[in-house]
């Protein structure tokens, strides 16, 4: 048995280092170690896997909240983990939360529900793409050339540990309308969306940390090893910076979330100092391009999108 708080060694089984924390498993996978090496000790994996041990303990560790040396990790053998990682959210969990939820609620039953819960969804399932891609394309790509022994001049690991967001915070919303508004119907199915939802958030929160904790330090630690700077002329590219509300313009939010707090177009009117038949216009348009013609549909969008706060709705 492995003491609490204290660090997983060499010297423990894969197997121990599971029924420690089930979470591991992923671990696992993702460092491309097949099941049949569980009983491998983890100074065996660079033989029977090829995979770098104290990279694997230092993941490890991290996610089972023990103490990890990140001074060890080789980043080659990270980044391909973390490359694993990013193939498992596109590919397969993310696309199978989907699936999920399209058989859970019904869209001629929940007309309000559906199509802003699937929208979300979907314009969300595109901000994770375009993150992990941008790290795919610009962050491991330069990781690539300075473990050949270049650097490129355009581009900094700090420059990404800047604006580096975690990516999970969208699903709590999702989650917490989903708890609050969920149908009768479907009710084994729906929790079964519910129950991937939440270890998806809590997946991308530790992977992110991966990143910021164990990935940055090691490539700043590269980047000191290498004096001589390539210009190869690439500029990264920005991740982009599109939500689902990416199409509507601020007067738009702002009427939107004034109709999920209830209000009336003429007490919208007054607030805003316009016209009621521009309020009329407005949510016409705001209807045209989301496909939600309900009051009660546009409330459950304010709240996925973040307009309006979800304690102060009452649907």
């Amino acid at each position: 048995m492995i003491e609490p708080k204290h660090s997983y060694s060499l010297s423990d089984t894969l197997r121990e280092l599971i029924m420690d924390n089930r979470q591991l498993l992923m671990v696992i996978s993702r460092f491309g170690i097949s099941l049949h090496h569980v009983g491998c000790r983890v100074s065996e994996l660079a033989e029977c896997a090829s995979v770098h041990p104290e990279t694997f303990l230092c993941v490890a560790n991290m996610i089972s909240g023990r103490p990890y040396d990140a001074t060890v990790v080789d980043l080659c053998s990270l980044i391909d983990y973390l490359k694993r990682a990013h193939s498992y959210f596109l590919d397969f969990f993310l696309p199978e939360i989907r699936r999920k939820l399209l058989d859970a609620i019904d869209f001629g039953r929940e007309p309000e529900l559906a199509p802003a819960v699937m929208r979300f969804f979907d314009d969300y399932v595109g901000e994770v793409r375009r993150h992990m891609n941008y790290e795919n394309d610009n962050l491991f790509v330069y990781v690539d050339g300075l473990l050949a022994g270049m650097r490129d001049s355009n581009f900094t690991v700090g420059m990404f540990a800047e604006h580096h967001d975690a990516v999970s915070h969208k699903l709590r919303r999702l989650k917490d309308v989903l708890i609050r508004y969920a149908p009768e119907r479907n009710v084994d199915k729906l929790n079964s969306a519910l129950f991937d939802i939440i270890n998806c958030e809590d997946d991308l929160e530790s992977h992110c940390r991966v990143e910021d904790e164990i990935l940055v330090p090691a490539v700043r630690a590269a980047e000191e090893k290498i004096s001589v700077v390539k210009v190869t002329g690439r500029k990264p590219e920005a991740v982009a910076d599109s939500g689902a509300d990416s199409a509507l313009g601020k007067r738009e939010r702002e009427i939107i979330a004034y109709v999920a707090k209830g209000m009336s177009n003429k007490e919208i009117a007054d607030r805003l100092f316009i016209s009621v038949h521009t309020v009329a216009t407005h949510r016409r348009n705001i209807c045209s391009k989301l496909g939600i013609h309900s009051p009660a549909g546009l409330t459950v969008y304010a709240i996925l999108n973040g307009m309006v706060d979800l304690n102060d709705i009452d649907l």
